[in-house]
């Protein structure tokens, strides 16, 4: 009987387990797939001689994490690898933009392709995440509502900066390209760093999100770890397991066991029942949890309502790549880049944003690529490149743009065609491209799911990152925090606040949640008023 049970080993099951552990609660932690790791995996699938990351590849939120950083990885095994040049956004007139680490070079090449305003612009941009780190990533990272880091951050600005700032952060960031930029540049370098998620240039929020993740390139880089995404679960697993903590793989959990409004334990597929005598943390998608490992008798009404309404983030469609040779860019300093953002212009990337939103499936798709070799020379042998690209399709296929007829069946046919064409849009930036591919795999969306079952439909972000499934509304309407309706259950996966991304802020915020329930005071007030809350915003009264 442990303390706690862990119900999946991806990075916010492991960060979870790794605080609870430290603070010597026995854990275990239950994962259904046959190897941890979630969707932070790696293989030799495609050719024993290439690493390729399964989902993701770069990590500056993992950097940057506080969650993170607490652990010390690198005393377990963990190395990270940087490419030259963070990110580049080539053009279709040969110029290329492209985010370094530390703001001068970045400031520098926007001067010399695209001009001293912009580049004083984009030194503006840097002197407000300045004045905002590191309060900034606390106030995402921890539970609602951020109270310190907040405060710390109003502190920092003048009382006439206070509204500025805050109408920055709702900015689109097709009108903050459009307010600071005279060349096209900058605004796609924040455009392409906005699609990471599922917003559009024109959604309010995108901006900022664009210029968060541009100035984590700047401050911390875009790193990858050395040998592939594993030996970041690897390193999570070792220290784990150095401290007591133990990872059952091929142990499908199918139900959180409840009894009178508390969490118990779980019972696995096998038929076998393992106690907690503490807490249940299940980094699992809200829609697994509520409904399927808990029964909908033991929750609020309201919330099976709520859920329905719960929205995904769009599918995803990944190829990976085997290349002889490095990738033979027309802007050549692209080449030097670990990722590389393929979009023409910004009306390019919302014409591809909208399309997808409303279910077509773009002619030309916008394209993430990562150049793993660049960043990590240990992933294919010399004169190689290790590569992928992926792209955002709708969920649902209501009509494809493009000649191929897909609809979202992704069966042989409709997967090659797709493969194809995320290749000719590469062709587009690098003519010869093909030419290079040895092989490649395609993962489509249900492949991505089957490896993951958090990635529902090939979800990369645990479900939108738009404003109305954000804070306080992350899974549901409710407290924004890890909590649960269910005494002694806590939501640790993406599907909770702060979101996607491998931060394991969702798994530290569940971690210290439970065990701030079983301090004297906060156990006998606080922990069952906070689920007493949440029944209370579904709808339902507390129990008596």
């Amino acid at each position: 009987m442990p303390d706690a049970i862990v119900i999946g080993a991806g990075p916010n099951g492991l960060v979870a387990a790794n605080l609870l552990a430290d603070a010597g609660w026995e854990v275990e932690v239950l994962e259904a797939q046959p190897l941890p790791g979630g969707a932070v995996r790696s293989d030799n699938g495609l050719d024993p001689a290439f690493v390729h990351d399964l989902f993701s590849s770069f990590y500056p939120l993992a950097k940057a994490s506080p969650a993170i950083a607490t652990l010390d990885l690198e005393r377990h095994g963990l190395a990270w690898s940087h490419a030259p040049t963070v990110l580049a956004h080539p053009l279709p007139d040969g110029r290329c933009a492209t985010l370094h680490r530390g703001p001068t070079a970045t400031r520098d090449q926007l001067e010399d392709s695209f001009g001293a305003a912009d580049a004083a612009a984009w030194e503006r941009l840097t002197a407000l995440w300045s004045d905002l780190d590191p309060h900034l990533l606390r106030s995402l990272f921890t539970p609602f509502p951020p109270l310190k880091p907040a405060a710390a951050m109003a502190a920092r600005l003048r009382t006439t900066e206070l509204l500025p700032t805050a109408r920055f952060m709702t900015l689109p960031v097709r009108r903050l390209a459009q307010e600071e930029f005279t060349e096209p540049g900058a605004g796609l370098l924040l455009a392409g760093c906005a699609l990471h998620t599922d917003l559009a240039p024109e959604a309010a929020g995108s901006g900022a999100f664009g210029w968060l993740m541009a100035m984590l390139g700047q401050h911390v880089g875009w790193p990858v770890p050395v040998g592939g995404s594993s030996n970041l679960t690897h390193a999570l697993v070792r220290r784990l397991e150095s401290i007591g903590g133990r990872v059952h793989c091929n142990q499908r959990v199918e139900e959180v066991i409840v009894r009178g409004g508390r969490a118990l334990g779980v019972r696995t597929a096998d038929g076998q029942c393992y106690r907690a005598v503490r807490a249940v943390l299940a980094d699992v998608a809200a829609t697994t949890l509520y409904g399927q490992l808990v029964d909908w008798e033991h929750l609020p009404p309201e919330l099976r309502r709520d859920l329905r309404r719960f929205q995904w983030d769009f599918s995803t469609f990944k190829v990976d790549w085997a290349l002889s040779g490095p990738i033979p860019w027309t802007a050549p300093s692209a080449a030097r880049a670990g990722t590389v953002h393929l979009g023409a212009d910004m009306d390019e990337l919302s014409d591809y944003a909208h399309q997808v939103a409303t279910g077509r499936l773009p002619r030309h798709p916008f394209a993430l690529l990562g150049q793993m070799t660049t960043a990590d020379s240990s992933r294919s042998p010399d004169g190689t490149e290790s590569a992928w690209v992926y792209t955002h399709v709708p969920q649902r296929i209501a009509g494809d743009l493009g000649d191929d007829a897909i609809t979202g069946r992704w069966n042989s046919r409709e997967s090659e065609a797709m493969a194809d064409r995320l290749e000719q849009q590469v062709e587009r930036f690098a003519p010869g491209f093909r030419q290079l591919i040895t092989t490649r795999r395609i993962l489509a969306p249900p492949t991505l799911q089957d490896l993951d079952e958090n990635l529902v439909g090939g979800a990369l972000n645990g479900g939108t990152s738009a404003i109305h499934q954000q804070l306080v509304f992350r899974p549901s309407p409710g407290t924004g925090r890890p909590e649960t309706p269910i005494e002694r259950l806590y939501l640790a996966s993406a599907s909770a606040h702060p979101g996607g991304g491998v931060h394991g802020a969702c798994g530290a915020n569940a971690a210290r949640a439970a065990l701030r329930s079983h301090r004297v005071m906060a156990g006998r007030i606080l922990s069952p008023g906070l689920s007493a809350a949440q029944r209370l915003l579904s709808g339902h009264p507390p129990r008596t």
